[in-house]
């Protein structure tokens, strides 16, 4: 049992107590509130569930998923500034004969790689990097894909100094603005403004047990919660599960995941993907560029608009 579910339980016999010295019978009221605090346990059981897979040291990374879509893949580098990223991939490729440019955030798989690509965490090189790229796929009219999972933009001092938050808020804009098909994928992490920077698009899909929110967990329950041991009931606060967005129209659908997650059958998984991507391409790529354009803006501009 959890600290919160010991202050919870030790909370309801003090009412109890409190009752019967009182002469109250609440016996009806303290049932309700057990079977509410139940069910909230469980969610937030279920929602840590959703994170923990996520961020599963196995799942398929962003070069496993482009090994098994793309063909003849060749990677570029340099954000003709600065340097290059190894956080954020990027180049070209083919989908079953269709030329495409594909961008995306990259993990490392054990100590060493997660060094040299900083956990996936870009710099602002790495998201002028992805603009370069989406900028030229534009020009030589092949669709983008990215594939985002990372748990946030690097907040170093190095990363401040060369403007890192400059550089996700152009992407922004040029990715809004992009005369050519964008579909976006979260195949793992979606965190805050790192997943915003190559997450503009046509169509954004999450596989079924990735995660994305403005901020992770840990932090959220640092700030709000005042208790970075809370991360359980923050996730469940945050609605980052790929139900919860998708219900928010934040997302355009659900790619589903074999039992246990990606990573228990990566080939399936990317054969769904995959098939997912061919269909939109078909129906995207026969639009009109500035309509492409209009509609991906009408979307945007529709998130976070509600009515009571």
């Amino acid at each position: 049992m959890t600290e919160n579910e010991l202050k919870d339980k030790d909370l309801l016999e003090q009412l109890q107590r409190l009752a019967k010295e009182r002469g109250f019978d609440i016996t009806e009221e303290i049932a309700g509130i057990t079977e509410k605090l139940e069910a909230s346990e469980k969610s937030v059981s279920q929602v840590w569930e959703k994170v923990e897979l996520a961020r599963h040291p196995d799942r398929p990374r962003t070069l496993d998923y482009i090994n098994l879509i793309i063909d003849d893949f060749t990677e570029l580098h340099g954000d003709r500034f600065f340097g290059d990223d190894p956080a954020m991939v990027g180049g070209i490729g083919f989908l079953d004969g269709i030329p495409v440019t594909v961008i995306g955030n990259m993990k490392g798989r054990n100590l060493k790689e997660t060094i040299e690509r900083n956990g996936g965490m870009a710099n602002p090189e790495g998201y002028r990097k992805a603009l370069r790229l989406a900028k030229q796929a534009e020009k030589f009219l092949r669709p983008v894909i990215t594939f985002i999972d990372t748990q946030g933009a690097y907040p170093g001092l190095g990363s401040e100094e060369r403007g890192i938050g400059e550089a996700i808020a152009v992407n922004l804009r040029e990715f809004s603005r992009l005369k050519t098909p964008v579909i976006c994928i979260v195949i793992g992490e979606g965190g805050s403004g790192g997943a915003l920077g190559i997450g503009v698009g046509d169509k954004i899909y999450m596989l079924e047990n990735a995660i994305y929110s403005v901020i992770s967990p840990e932090g959220c329950a640092s700030i709000l919660l005042r208790d970075s041991a809370r991360a359980k009931d923050a996730a469940a606060m945050l609605k980052i599960t790929s139900k919860d967005v998708l219900s928010m129209h934040v997302t355009n659908g659900v790619i589903p995941e074999p039992q246990g997650g990606a990573q228990t059958d990566i080939a399936t998984t990317a054969a769904v993907i995959k098939q997912r991507i061919k269909s939109d391409l078909e129906k995207l790529m026969k639009k009109n560029p500035e309509v492409l354009v209009k509609y991906r803006n009408k979307k945007i501009q529709e998130m976070g608009v509600f009515s009571e």
